[in-house]
């Protein structure tokens, strides 16, 4: 049997009577639903559920959006990801159908790991790619940004990128490559992986924050070492001038506390704006571009990636609201749930 978390009408945001789209508690829950939709289409394939049986289509379809298309990974033809389009379907009964300037046009969603079912290996593999900072060289991403290029090239308008965790690492490169090239598309990006040892679960602030200056410190030092070794390009780091390019784009991240697959995001930002307070803005900004493992791999020879999780401005919204345990401190439910404790900041570089 299905879950009562797959049917929008027990567990979707039913209480959004209409849609306010300059809302970005609307917006929030919008996009999130969109990526629960790809999430259950996966499903659906799995169990054979079509037709009136399907689950996933309500996730869409009560925000007067219709599936474009879906993308399908070529390793195992499992559905990641697809790109909905606003249909606007005059009804006197509902307002979503009321299109403005904030209206997305299109958005293209992508989901994460499925436990169970047979995607699960694929996932995995690519959760592994994260790790390993790799995952814009897979496939999967590869028609994941070309499907995003051409939605762009063929000149539609408002285009939203959504994913909730590797669904979220996967939004955020196609929304890095976009924004290198000029294009800064919204980005709702959902409990996204940061690969970092769990310093924000450390409860002690003081020794938290000296753990955080140092690591700027060491980080900032190598990557002056390294620089002074080699060429920036005969290097793989990316220069300053990278980094630079992406401050115009303001991704809208959301993250919990209590969720150790995203939560240093938290002090990601926070301890920027700390390091400028006590003047070491530019040791703070080296540091941010670069992770100490990936230096240190560039500085014995071997091949370095950017880490995900460089970002030099975002929209961070946290969800302090107590998590029973990690899968739902992790979930993609609590981002349209109108019972949460919400804090949003916006960091730009």
């Amino acid at each position: 049997m299905a879950s009562e978390r797959d049917i929008f009408e027990i567990s979707g945001p039913l209480h959004l009577t209409t849609i306010d789209w300059t809302d970005v508690d609307h917006r929030r829950s919008v996009a999130a639903c969109m990526v629960q939709g790809v999430y259950i289409m996966q499903r659906d394939r799995q169990e054979n559920r079509h037709g009136p049986a399907a689950l996933a289509p309500p996730w869409w379809k009560f925000f007067s959006f219709d599936l474009h298309s879906q993308l399908i990974d070529d390793a195992d033809s499992s559905i990641f990801g697809a790109i909905f389009k606003f249909n606007p379907k005059p009804d006197p009964s509902t307002d979503y159908a009321l299109s403005t300037n904030a209206t997305p046009s299109h958005i293209v969603a992508f989901r994460g790991t499925l436990t169970k079912g047979d995607a699960f290996a694929r996932d995995l593999q690519l959760d592994l790619h994260c790790v390993k900072n790799i995952l814009h060289q897979s496939s999967r991403f590869e028609t994941a940004v070309q499907a995003v290029r051409n939605l762009v090239a063929s000149g539609n308008q408002n285009i939203w990128l959504t994913g909730h965790s590797l669904g979220s690492a996967m939004a955020m490169l196609a929304g890095k490559s976009m924004a290198r090239n000029g294009v800064f598309l919204e980005s709702h990006l959902f409990n996204s992986p940061y690969v970092s040892p769990p310093i924000e679960n450390i409860k002690n602030k003081k020794v938290k924050h000296g753990i955080r200056i140092a690591s700027s410190f060491v980080t900032a030092g190598l990557a002056v070492a390294v620089k002074a070794k080699k060429n920036v390009q005969q290097r793989n780091i990316a220069p300053d001038n990278s980094f630079s390019n992406l401050a115009s784009w303001v991704p809208c991240l959301y993250v919990n506390p209590r969720d150790h697959i995203c939560s240093e995001y938290i002090g990601y930002f926070q301890h920027r704006r700390k390091m400028e307070g006590i003047g070491a803005r530019g040791v703070e900004r080296l540091a941010s571009q670069h992770s100490f493992s990936g230096l240190l791999m560039d500085a014995i020879g071997k091949e370095s990636h950017e880490p995900l999780h460089v970002l030099p401005s975002a929209n961070l919204t946290v969800n302090s609201t107590p998590a029973r345990d990690l899968k739902e401190a992790h979930g993609i439910h609590q981002w349209w749930r109108c019972d949460q404790q919400l804090e949003s900041r916006t960091y730009r570089s």
